[in-house]
């Protein structure tokens, strides 16, 4: 049986093909029109989908849409209605598609596909409950989702058995904690659905003085983890911004315009709201834990991309474990769909399985025939290896402190890159964590990276004792590993703290620290595992740097000509794509200008 899951129309379209119960593909409609966070009808993605599975449209027994449009439009009613005549600008931009496409997903999904089998709906937190628990290796685990907003529900929690979930308890639009932090990243200078994780990043710069602010005027946080935001503070309900001038006079003036400077308030903002998301997250965990006895925790919800708050969860909650899925965003929601059909509605089984997700490579692949054909059409010089010259060849250059270019395999579902489409550098380097953001990347300089490291060394280097296939857990560099900071260092501020070597890996330690572990083994991924264990044969290290295979604003590229071109428009070294390793010294000049940065909207 082929099921089909859909997510689309708000940000992150996606598709996933379930077969007999298999996660058998899934990807991102950005990956294939490059446009990051692409809203639209995911037809790519269902293209690849159903090619990846042999089968057209014809070959599918169900399409299952992510979430229920009329719960969604009533709220979108009744909002504007509660708020009128303020929001009549909003109202009058947001009628228009939805009165012709988002309302009528059920026609949309038959015109745009012939499809005319059977149709089913979820809501948005169910498939984000299914999503978390369903590919879990647990039989019995407590759920919570929390993101911006579904139809009504923003935070959920419920309890997985077997082959289904149930959400206990919820909280509604307009109080969402996924909103709330959309609003610090807005007023920050990033881009809301986008830059959030920046806002992450930012925070270990900043101390936490706004807290007790935040606390005091814009959320009122019960000791049971619920909460409601003071809504004379946000524009969100019906404004085309997300916080007003009585947001911006709390902290001492408007908002920070995209791309100027980022000063010690915009660390302190982010220091504060992460403080309070993960006091957030951390009681209603303690009260989940109560309200169900389950020893597991499973999560999703943009706000489980956290993965500071998931770390502190895993360390200070009161569960055993947690299992957080890889594409918690509304991706993921596709996969969510697909699994709640096959197992809820349809009664199917379910067998917890730890490798369900299939280390979440489920995108597309490229054979060497393919991209050797890529090569030679484009005239483009390369040497053709065996996989174990590769793997040394690769270990050898990141040892010398070259960055490279990795295409290998399917590609990732969700927002990390793994291994198959990464850029990788030499964590134990002083200057790479700068050579990669603004030669490489050309991105903001305090953004960290993140490490990959063999799963049996995790401990060695930091303070982990279990895997963390999907980088979404932060721990703290293991204490053996820090060196003792002279007083002058100690003591810096805001963005001095980059000039400082805290680790023996002092390119993926961040300022406080920690770092966003990924752990490698080589049940998921062979080939990255191999290069990893040579690199720490030739090294006595088993991390390395790795970083999405893009640069700032571009969707991770997916094809081997979009991993040329960005291996060409930047100061990458090397490329290794299949069987295949590109010099860049070897390459004929590269035709563009710089124009091409233009081409992707910042976050």
């Amino acid at each position: 049986m082929n099921i089909l899951g859909i997510s689309a129309f708000y940000h992150d379209s996606a598709a996933c093909l379930v077969r007999d119960g298999e996660i058998f593909a899934a990807a991102q409609e950005e990956r294939f029109t490059r446009k990051k966070h692409d809203p639209s009808f995911p037809e790519r993605a269902i293209a690849y989908c159903l090619d990846a599975a042999g089968i057209d449209v014809d070959g599918l027994d169900y399409i299952v849409f992510y979430d229920k449009p009329f719960l969604k439009f009533e709220r979108l009613l009744l909002t504007y209605i509660a708020m009128a005549p303020y929001g009549l600008r909003s109202f009058i931009s947001q009628m228009p598609l939805w009165l012709k496409e988002k309302l009528f997903t059920r026609d949309v999904i038959r015109r745009e596909l012939g499809y005319k089998g059977n149709i089913l709906f979820t809501t948005h937190h169910q498939a984000h409950a299914a999503s978390a628990f369903f590919p879990s290796p647990y039989e019995e685990a407590a759920i919570i989702t929390v993101d911006g907003v579904g139809e009504w529900a923003t935070t959920t929690y419920g309890i997985g058995r077997g082959n289904h979930v149930e959400i206990l308890k919820q909280i509604n639009f307009p109080h969402s904690l996924g909103l709330l932090y959309s609003a610090f990243t807005y007023f920050t200078g990033f881009k809301v659905n986008s830059g959030e994780y920046k806002l992450m990043g930012l925070a270990p710069y900043g101390e936490p003085r706004y807290v007790d602010v935040i606390r005091e005027k814009l959320i009122d946080i019960k000791e049971d983890g619920s909460y409601r935001l003071n809504m004379e503070y946000f524009d969100y309900c019906a404004g085309l911004r997300m916080t007003n001038d009585r947001f911006a006079q709390l902290f001492g003036g408007p908002n920070r315009k995209p791309e100027t400077k980022i000063t010690q308030r915009e660390m302190d903002l982010a220091r504060s709201i992460q403080v309070v998301t993960e006091e957030v997250l951390l009681r209603m965990a303690k009260t989940v834990h109560k309200a169900t006895g389950a020893r597991y925790l499973t999560l999703a919800g943009g706000v489980a991309l956290n993965c500071v708050a998931n770390g502190r969860l895993l360390r200070e909650g009161p569960f055993d474990d947690i299992w957080i899925q890889p594409s918690s965003g509304d991706a993921g929601n596709a996969l969510g769909a697909a699994l709640f059909a096959w197992h809820q509605i349809l009664g199917n089984e379910r067998t917890p399985d730890r490798r369900r997700q299939k280390g979440t490579y489920l995108g597309p692949e490229f054979t060497d025939d393919a991209i050797r054909s890529y090569l030679d059409e484009e005239h483009i010089p390369y040497e053709s290896l065996s996989r174990e010259d590769l793997v040394e060849r690769v270990a050898d250059l990141i040892a010398h402190e070259t960055v490279v270019g990795w295409f290998q395999g399917r590609m990732e579902f969700g927002p990390r890159a793994l291994g198959a489409r990464s850029i990788l550098g030499d964590a134990r380097s002083r200057n790479m964590q700068s050579v990669l953001n603004l030669k490489i990347k050309f991105r903001e300089s305090f953004r960290p990276f993140a490490p990959s490291v063999l799963e049996g060394s995790v401990s060695e280097y930091f303070e982990l004792d279990r895997e963390s296939p999907y980088m979404l857990l932060v721990a703290d560099v293991a204490k053996n590993r820090l060196r003792e900071l002279r007083p002058e260092e100690a003591g810096l501020n805001g963005f001095e703290k980059l000039k400082v070597a805290r680790s023996t890996v002092p390119a993926i330690t961040h300022v406080d620290n920690s770092a966003r572990i990924q752990t490698v083994n080589r049940e998921d991924n062979a080939l990255y595992y191999d290069l990893i264990a040579r690199f720490n044969e030739k090294t006595g290290c088993p991390v390395i740097i790795n970083t999405s295979f893009n640069v700032r604003g571009e969707p991770i590229v997916c094809t081997p000509r979009e991993a040329y071109a960005c291996f060409m428009r930047t100061n990458m070294d090397y490329l290794a794509m299949g069987s295949f390793l590109l010099d860049k010294r070897q390459q004929p000049p590269w035709p563009e200008s710089d124009e091409w940065k233009r081409e992707y909207e910042l976050d």
